[in-house]
């Protein structure tokens, strides 16, 4: 199992020293998101500074850009990088990709299948000079002259990473990705009992198995020097957890723990704008089943027999602190990679 870390600082005149830093630490590979920032750019600065860490995204939103342009920047950062790139995606929320992004929606897993399988299309042309010929039910790829082609590199077709916590998302990943994001509101038992399962059927009706994925997931986990600071965590994250069982597509988690009416209680408060109210809902219970909450000293050897068995590669759900010390980080790193 691996061990990596998020990428905190987005400008692009810090993050070369930042991701030498985390490569110093020993982290296996550092991730980016897409938020108030695009997350390929620090991705290139990283790749260029860099040597052994691997890099990714975590995730980007797909349905931002058409399959051709992500399929390019993918290529050219696994190439800048010598393969150390993973392409996470992601589908994002109707509203954000309708009004956000002013970029169609509907059937997302179908759509996110097509525009996989459309990217790959774009990847063998450049690799192979193969004539574009896919046509899918929501994208196509059919044109493409040596002006416009990346060509070949050593380290072709970049690992896709699909983000997912539903059962669909979960199928069209087995089928079609290298790897899966888990959420970081899981659970131990949602992972061994629905997400790992769901993912091996998808895999299975494609020839393959589970075992053919890296699964990815960052984690909460309740950190501070003093216990004031640990509380104000705790209560970070309970306000995290709120928001996010507040969508519907978290409802089938909240429903494997038992909590069927916990998520349309906490849509009503959010529509209303009381968010205060949100995290008084979010129960102790659920909470153990989410949340690492272990002295510092222990957190590394329990995130990795909390997973062992379960993840490919897990981090913490925050970035490290901006003063993050590397003895203290490069020892915690040590007793993940130590623990059987």
């Amino acid at each position: 199992m691996k061990i990596d870390t998020q990428l905190r600082d987005m400008d692009l005149a810090k993050v070369g020293q930042e991701a030498l830093r985390y490569e110093r630490m020993g982290f296996d590979a550092i991730w980016s998101f897409e938020a108030a920032h695009n997350p390929f750019l620090p991705l290139a600065a990283a790749a260029l500074a860099t040597q052994r860490i691997e890099i990714g995204t975590n995730i980007t939103v797909a349905f931002a850009r058409s399959p051709f342009a992500l399929a390019q920047v993918a290529w050219d950062l696994q190439k800048a990088s010598n393969g150390r790139f993973h392409l996470g995606i992601g589908t994002q929320v109707r509203a954000h990709v309708e009004r956000r992004f002013s970029m169609p929606f509907d059937k997302p897993a179908d759509r996110i299948a097509d525009y996989i399988r459309c990217m790959k299309a774009v990847w063998e042309s450049f690799q192979n000079d193969t004539r574009p010929n896919y046509q899918g039910p929501f994208y196509q790829f059919r044109l493409i002259t040596p002006f416009f082609s990346a060509g070949p590199m050593d380290f072709p077709e970049p690992p896709i990473y699909l983000a997912g916590v539903n059962r669909r998302m979960c199928l069209v990943a087995g089928e079609l990705a290298n790897g899966f994001h888990v959420h970081p509101v899981h659970s131990v038992s949602y992972l061994r009992d629905v997400v790992r399962p769901t993912i091996d059927e998808g895999a299975r009706a494609a020839g393959r198995s589970i075992d053919d994925l890296d699964l990815y997931a960052s984690v909460f986990s309740v950190t501070g020097e003093t216990e004031a600071e640990r509380s104000a965590n705790e209560q970070q994250i309970r306000e995290q957890i709120a928001f996010y069982s507040s969508t519907p597509n978290y409802r089938a988690f909240l429903e494997h723990h038992g909590y069927h009416d916990l998520g349309k209680k906490l849509s009503n408060h959010m529509r209303r704008g009381e968010t205060a109210e949100m995290a008084k809902l979010i129960p102790d219970a659920l909470m153990e089943e989410v949340v690492v909450n272990v002295p510092a000293a222990d957190l590394g050897s329990t995130l990795r027999r909390r997973y062992d068995g379960l993840l490919a590669r897990v981090s913490l759900y925050t970035p490290l602190p901006v003063a993050a010390p590397e003895l203290a980080w490069s020892a915690f790193v040590k007793d993940f990679q130590s623990t059987a």
